[in-house]
């Protein structure tokens, strides 16, 4: 009698791709022969489900033809778990690793093993900047100690004039096969080759440089463009710029988290810059002019007569600039009135003679 895949699983014939997945993982962790209480057979039954609903043409064959797609597919493609069986996971070969792990993911890997170079590792590193470079931008020039390609070989592993020769191990195909037995039965797995890592090919004869590696240690110099209007703590990309990896691979990149110095004068607020102004009393009560510091330098602003203390003055278009746009935040000026401490005789008979007015 012909199995019904949804009910093995759970699921109703209108599940989602993810739906059948959740319900695979679930039972398979349940029935797997390793775990306590599993059972092989159940666990075969609901593998054998997973790969037809997993596949979106055979799922559709499937729910078309019903009972007769087992035998339209000449019988039961996935095996048995008889001594010396080849199994297929297929489509299971992720659900098995996330799951279990270790040599099962190795396992029920599903022959995807990588071929080709590596990346090289991201670099990760704090770039200090004054106030005034994070409101107006910078180029700023920094010393990197890394791995870096080889520029004897270019990167190859190779020595100038020498041959990149087929792999003996993998015979040029970049990748191993090996076979294991388990309780389920013997099972393929295939892996990058660890001799040409992947690539199939050998330098024939090694860069003297860099020993056939392709990548040497060394220090460079780069320059790094910081835009006006960056924040503390926002982080910049440079791509290529991280570890040079072995035999030609793309290098990985530079992340730089931009550490803004205080500035005693200056305190941020988004794009506008706030500060506090010292105002001489007698300023306070006739009016007149002061001069205050902003980012762009020495400005002076107009003061009305009484001006109280804590009197804050927006001088518009004064503060950082805006980050990727035109355009600048304000600065807010606080003015604090300065009271005299000591006065001389003619200063107290004037304030002594305003009172009595």
């Amino acid at each position: 009698m012909s199995k019904d895949y949804y009910s093995l699983l759970g699921v109703p014939k209108d599940a989602s791709e993810e739906d059948i997945r959740k319900a695979f993982r679930k039972l398979a962790k349940e029935h797997h022969p390793d775990m306590t209480g599993g059972d092989a057979e159940k666990f075969k039954e609901i593998n054998e489900a997973y790969q037809v609903l997993s596949n979106k043409d055979k799922r559709a064959k499937y729910d078309r033809f019903g009972p007769g797609f087992e035998q339209m597919g000449g019988g039961n493609p996935f095996g048995g778990f008889g001594g010396g069986a080849q199994f297929d996971f297929g489509n299971a070969g992720d659900v098995f690793g996330d799951i279990f792990g270790g040599a099962f993911g190795d396992i029920f890997g599903g022959g995807g093993a990588s071929r080709g170079p590596k990346r090289g590792r991201h670099i990760e590193m704090d770039l200090k900047v004054t106030f005034l470079e994070a409101a107006f931008g910078v180029e700023k020039n920094i010393t990197l100690r890394k791995e870096l390609k080889c520029e004897a070989c270019h990167g190859s592993g190779a020595e100038k004039e020498s041959k990149l020769v087929e792999c003996k191990t993998c015979h040029g195909s970049g990748q191993v096969r090996r076979v294991q037995q388990t309780i389920l039965g013997s099972f393929q797995s295939v892996t990058a080759c660890s001799d040409c890592e992947g690539r199939g090919r050998r330098p024939e004869k090694a860069c003297k440089t860099c020993g056939g590696e392709g990548i040497v240690k060394g220090q460079k110099e780069i320059s790094i463009k910081v835009p006006a209007g960056i924040n503390d703590g926002e982080i910049l990309r440079v791509s290529g710029e991280g570890e040079a990896v072995a035999h030609g691979g793309q290098s990985g990149d530079l992340y730089l988290a931009v550490r803004i110095a205080p500035d005693k004068r200056f305190a941020r607020d988004g794009f506008d810059v706030n500060s506090i102004a010292e105002l001489p009393f007698a300023t306070a009560a006739l009016g007149g002019s002061l001069t205050v510091e902003t980012v762009d330098g020495p400005v002076e602003i107009k003061i009305p007569a009484g001006t109280p203390t804590g009197q804050v003055f927006r001088l518009k278009g004064r503060g950082i600039q805006f980050l990727k746009r035109s355009g600048r935040g304000d600065h807010h000026v606080e003015v604090m009135v300065q009271v005299p401490t000591k006065l001389t005789k003619g200063q107290r008979k004037a304030l002594e003679d305003w009172e009595k007015l």
